[in-house]
């Protein structure tokens, strides 16, 4: 894999990044689910472990304009989003009224420990560099109830790029971090988690996704 970035400054290049985009953003994603049956099926699977558990709070964190926790809550979960972006949340509120999103990093997760029965990561550990992975996991699992379903979900490749512009061609900096299951399975497993199953797939949410259904070891 290629270096990504060396300073601190990513966090806040993301940050700006999707602030600019997020209008945008909202409209080029909003259908995306419509288009991709074999992820509804997954976040129902999720829906229905976190039903098994006997229910209880979920956080999609990275909730971007908050489609995936919008999901959610349509499918019964309790679920509510945490985003760095303000600009990702004023439209996640607008678009989805009614549901909880909270500004917030992943990489300082501002939650209890053991406060949420599931949480969801969809895309948004692709901007995390390869050392802040593990700081990040070990927050999820803090954050999660033993036995808790973690659902992750990333680009799958070996290397890393800038982003310059997107979302209809506005001007961007963030860093795109492709990974292979076996090493996020790795990390998963460092971090207190065991995996019970993951997949690679190709639809209108990546050309080539991985994603990775795992549960909090006690």
């Amino acid at each position: 894999m290629e270096p990504g970035p060396n300073t601190d400054d990513w966090l806040a290049d993301t940050r700006t990044s999707y602030d600019t985009v997020a209008a945008s953003y909202a409209e080029l994603t909003r259908h995306l689910l419509d288009e991709t049956p074999e992820e509804r099926a997954v976040l129902a699977l999720f829906a229905d472990l976190v039903r098994a558990q006997g229910g209880g709070p979920v956080v999609d964190v990275g909730c971007g304009t908050g489609r995936i926790t919008g999901h959610l809550h349509k499918l019964g979960s309790d679920a509510f989003g945490i985003d760095l972006s303000p600009g990702m949340i004023d439209v996640a509120r607008r678009d989805h009224p009614g549901v909880r999103f909270d500004l917030g990093s992943m990489t300082d997760l501002a939650l209890a420990d053991a406060s949420v029965t599931g949480l969801v990561a969809w895309y948004s550990l692709i901007h995390i560099p390869d050392d802040h992975i593990s700081s990040v996991l070990t927050h999820f699992r803090r954050v999660l109830r033993p036995g808790g379903p973690l659902l992750l979900s990333f680009h799958v490749g070996d290397e890393s790029n800038v982003k310059t512009e997107g979302y209809g061609g506005h001007p961007m900096k963030v860093y795109v971090h492709r990974r292979q299951h076996d090493q996020m399975i790795e990390w998963l497993d460092e971090a207190g988690f065991a995996v019970e199953t993951h997949k690679t797939l190709t639809s209108a949410e990546s050309t080539l996704g991985g994603i990775i259904l795992a549960r909090r070891r006690p």
